[in-house]
């Protein structure tokens, strides 16, 4: 009997699958959202009743890494920011109705495109956290736990946070739409056109289980991802790590994901090396996709807070190296501070790692860990 006779019935029960499965990504990703909320919850509230100094917090990051290997995201960075994220959002929001912030400009407009009026009001009564008693019934339930990292990290006031929020739930961006928008400056240009928003992408019916198929769900689920950035990136900084130890003789490890605190924000350095011989200290930053001009606009950021917060007195200014993975071919890039002399700067390139040789290396370790992966998941 020829299956075309039935196609529509079977499309049919194909659409009751697909939407089971979005379903599911969904749920797993709000518990997931409630979970780091609650994390950084009792950890904000310990610190600030100070029972707890943020060293513990690295012991509860040590401890759950022997206890529950398997338990993945809960390492030292990612605590701090299940802290953040609590502690961005815990306070609540302006009443959209209050004329004396741009937030309600911000929802109105954002709040005027999303279809239907029902979802129009439940967004209205989503935009006060604090007056939720479960966080799984707000708007954060309906975005990955990547993009929340990319929006706390990536932006500056609350105003351009709720502009992120909405506009992620009401497009379905992907972590890598969501960072084009930001790093393209959405946001000012908006506010500066003083125009509501129009779309920026071509209005596409998106699959639900996509938007949520982050890294972080199937590691809370234990499960193996067809293809982790995350997990990629994790395996390129340890082996980046033993490259350096073994090409630079005067390279001292000081840390991976080494914090540092500016303006009560939390930031972290893939890697930071001391060298013996320049007396400075040495940041490298891995990035998995091309060079961006504001990659090393945030190096020098990290750098003048490494001078300002780690360095020491007699020791020489602090520099940076960028490593970024291109189609065809990495690119190495100094970050070196405006404060050094030409001779400073002579010396410091010929003492570091030679960037044709670190790019050869890295190059290597794409090719390696890129393949590693793809045979893990066959």
């Amino acid at each position: 009997m020829a299956i075309s006779k039935f196609t529509k019935q079977f499309n049919e029960i194909l659409e009751l699958a697909q939407q089971a499965r979005q379903s599911a990504y969904k749920n797993v990703n709000a518990e997931l959202i409630n979970l780091f909320w609650q994390v950084g919850e009792y950890i904000s509230r310990k610190v600030e009743n100070e029972e707890w100094g943020m060293n513990i917090v690295d012991n509860l990051a040590e401890f759950l890494g022997k206890k529950s290997p398997d338990l993945k995201g809960f390492d030292r960075r990612g605590l701090y920011r299940m802290k953040q994220f609590y502690e961005a959002y815990s306070s609540g929001w302006a009443d959209p109705s209050d004329n004396s912030t741009t937030i309600p400009v911000i929802v109105s407009a954002v709040r005027s495109q999303l279809r239907g009026k029902g979802k129009v009001s439940a967004v209205r009564s989503q935009i006060d956290i604090s007056s939720l008693s479960n966080i799984k019934d707000s708007i954060l339930a309906q975005i990955n736990w990547t993009n929340h990292r990319l929006i706390l990290s990536k932006t500056t006031s609350r105003e351009e946070q709720v502009f992120y929020l909405f506009l992620t739930v009401k497009e379905g961006y992907s972590s890598r739409e969501l960072e084009r928008q930001i790093d393209s400056g959405y946001y000012e240009r908006v506010m500066l056109s003083k125009k509501k928003l129009t779309p920026v992408i071509k209005k596409l019916k998106r699959d639900v289980s996509q938007v949520f198929k982050d890294t972080y769900v199937f590691e809370f689920l234990n499960l193996p991802a067809t293809h982790s950035e995350l997990d990629l990136k994790n395996g390129l900084v340890q082996n980046i790590k033993k490259l350096l130890l073994e090409l630079g003789k005067d390279f001292s490890f000081v840390g991976e994901e080494y914090k540092l605190k500016v303006g009560g924000k939390d930031f972290f350095i893939d890697l930071l090396f001391y060298h013996r011989e320049l007396c400075c200290l040495v940041a490298f930053e891995l990035k998995i996709d091309e060079f961006k001009p504001e990659y090393l606009g945030k190096m020098n950021f990290y750098l003048e807070a490494l001078d300002r917060e780690a360095k020491k007195k007699h020791e020489n200014p602090s520099v940076g190296v960028l490593l970024c993975k291109q189609k065809d071919n990495e690119v190495v890039e100094y970050a070196l501070s405006r404060s050094l002399s030409p001779t400073l700067i002579s010396k410091y390139k010929t003492k570091l790692i030679d960037k044709k040789l670190l790019k050869k290396k890295l190059h290597e370790l794409f090719q390696l860990e890129e393949s590693r992966h793809k045979n893990k998941f066959l």
